[in-house]
């Protein structure tokens, strides 16, 4: 394959590996950041984390493999991202701590501190990283404050306070409210009685929340946001270092490629459409159709977000030339296309080991099931 097409398709790769770990890891990290709001006693919240224990850490592969391919196809990316947002990545690194150890250990111990200091705990290890990333994804469409010197040396001159601008922290708003309609609609599938009841509802309320603040976002990003364009350059697609072109700010831009490829409109059609339905099809009790379209309004979100930046990666604020895009941070052809052929095989086991795992532990969970086994279960 050409070097060009190799390109383009690492950027679908890497987005379609980081919808995968939305969609899959998101509802456990929305089940544990709902842990304190639903589960009302300790059985409630022992069958809530049974729903979830046999997947979350094979769900979290997704998010191992979207960094380490970004590591390998995006060097530089993945330099500048964790330089410049080191202290956001430290903080969702110590949260998710909590998860494995809060797993294994909430409920070794019959005395109520201990479960609640734990119960916090994986609260805390879902609710942060899915706001921290919205707040990223947020600060990408803002413009990240990183320049190169001569010897494409990264400075960054940003902190993690002003990375909590009101624009970002609507964006995280988007995505932990997100998360959590995500794992409300899991719920939905995996309980019964009234936590269901109480999962069913709150999915109704997060879906239309999420979908105000979606739009929200939209046009804020529209009227308040100045967008990046590439100028002038006929053979960008073959730019081998992000100094090489020359980049503008212009209102509304982030809005151009949907004017200029009509196609990508389907992702912010795919998010409105599937708030709606998991509205639809809560109301109507029909908990594998909300989850379905749960999954389909999540990944609506991210596409969005991807087609909106493109080509752009990490736009920079301080020098918008300096802007790391799809075409002037890749790997060398040959890395490139080696990755192509390792992901082509290695996918598919993923999602098959994926599957396999989900049809082996499906059926709901009952209060009845965790107090007969409450020695075997989380």
């Amino acid at each position: 394959m050409d070097y060009e097409s190799l390109k383009l398709i690492w950027w679908a790769l890497i987005g379609l590996l980081l919808v995968g770990f939305a969609v899959t890891d998101g509802f456990d990290m929305g089940v544990g950041a709902l842990l304190r709001v639903l589960g009302k006693t300790d059985t409630e919240r022992r069958v809530m984390l049974n729903t979830i224990g046999p997947h979350w850490d094979g769900n979290q592969v997704w998010f191992i493999t979207a960094g380490g391919a970004i590591f390998a196809a995006w060097p530089i990316v993945y330099a500048v991202a964790f330089s410049g947002f080191y202290w956001a990545l430290l903080l969702v690194l110590f949260a998710l701590f909590f998860r494995p150890v809060g797993f294994e250990y909430r409920s070794k111990i019959e005395d109520s501190r201990w479960r609640s200091m734990w119960d916090w705990g994986l609260t805390v290890g879902g609710a942060v990283p899915a706001l921290v990333f919205g707040v990223a994804f947020g600060n990408l469409l803002l413009g990240v404050p990183f320049q190169f010197d001569e010897f494409m040396r990264s400075t960054y001159t940003g902190s993690f306070w002003e990375l909590l601008n009101p624009f970002g922290l609507l964006a995280g708003l988007i995505s932990l409210g997100m998360l959590c309609m995500h794992g409300a609609t899991w719920l939905q599938m995996r309980t019964d009685a009234d936590l269901y009841e109480r999962a069913r509802k709150l999915s109704m309320v997060l879906a239309l929340v999420v979908a105000v603040l979606f739009g929200l976002a939209g046009v804020w990003l529209y009227l308040g946001v100045d967008g990046y364009l590439i100028m002038g350059s006929a053979d960008i697609a073959q730019a081998m270092t992000p100094l090489n072109k020359v980049v503008t700010r212009e209102p509304g831009a982030w809005f151009y490629n949907y004017s200029k490829y009509s196609w990508m409109m389907v992702a912010p059609l795919m998010a409105f459409a599937g708030f709606a339905l998991v509205i639809v099809f809560s109301s109507t009790r029909r908990s594998g159709l909300a989850f379905l379209f749960s999954a389909i309004a999540v990944a609506g979100v991210i596409l969005t977000a991807g087609f909106s930046l493109f080509p752009f990666i990490m736009p920079s604020s301080l020098e918008p030339n300096h802007s790391l895009t799809v075409w002037d941070v890749v790997s060398s052809r040959m890395t490139l296309n080696i990755m192509f052929w390792v992901a082509m095989v290695f996918v598919p086991i993923i999602l098959s080991y994926t599957i396999w795992g989900y049809y082996k532990m499906w059926g709901r969970l009952t209060n009845g099931f965790i107090e007969n086994n409450k020695y075997s279960t989380y």
